[in-house]
């Protein structure tokens, strides 16, 4: 049988082998944990409607130790933070995949703004301008906006607008100033496809 030879002071091939098999596990692991914590985390948040919660309650609802929530994370802040990143990842990748799905450049863009204003209710953040810059790039590119529009401030300007007025239509109803928002003082927000409206006629070509 042929020996492996390796040269002094190599690992050998067998060693490296065990010990990546061994890193892996240990990465996973960490990941599981990880999440577990996060998962507890969203449902409190979930349950409470608030971020008022503590450490150790997230701690008791993952059935884990707090010395194990200590190794992962400097303290509530970087929990939060984790949390907050996570929605962000998914939330860009939901509207990527839904942008993706439409037949034309300007049909993503309508999309992608309708699921921010959706999703808009905890801050955007970089990846959605940046996702949104990438639609208006493409949609600039296929001659479908304004000349002279330059998509990552068109984008800003779009995804701004899109959150601010998702978040002011949360407003209780009667608390709207302007009486044409309103009949018998129920508000009546206003919705994705108005705000739709307004973006592509200060964008579009058409």
């Amino acid at each position: 049988m042929d020996m492996v030879v390796t040269a002094p002071g190599d690992e050998p091939s067998w060693k490296q082998r065990a010990v990546e098999r061994s890193t892996r596990a240990a990465k996973l692991r960490a990941e599981q944990r990880v999440q577990r914590f996060l998962d507890a985390a969203q449902a409190i948040i979930t349950e409470k409607g608030s971020t008022d919660f503590t450490v150790q309650e997230v701690v008791d609802r993952s059935r884990q130790s707090l010395r194990s929530f200590y190794q992962h994370f400097d303290g509530k802040h970087e929990l939060l933070l984790a949390l907050f990143e996570d929605a962000l990842r998914r939330a860009t990748a939901q509207i990527a995949a839904a942008a993706g799905a439409q037949p034309t450049p300007l049909a993503a863009l309508r999309t992608a703004v309708q699921l921010l204003f959706e999703l808009s209710r905890p801050d955007p953040h970089a990846p959605l301008l940046d996702l949104l810059t990438a639609l208006t790039t493409t949609a600039s590119d296929a001659g479908q906006l304004r000349p002279g529009t330059e998509p990552r401030r068109a984008a800003a300007l779009t995804m701004e607008t899109t959150m601010f007025v998702a978040q002011a239509s949360g407003a209780p109803a009667g608390a709207s100033a302007d009486p044409d928002t309103e009949t018998n003082g129920v508000a009546h927000p206003v919705t994705a496809d108005e705000i739709w409206d307004f973006v592509a006629h200060g964008i579009t070509s058409a």
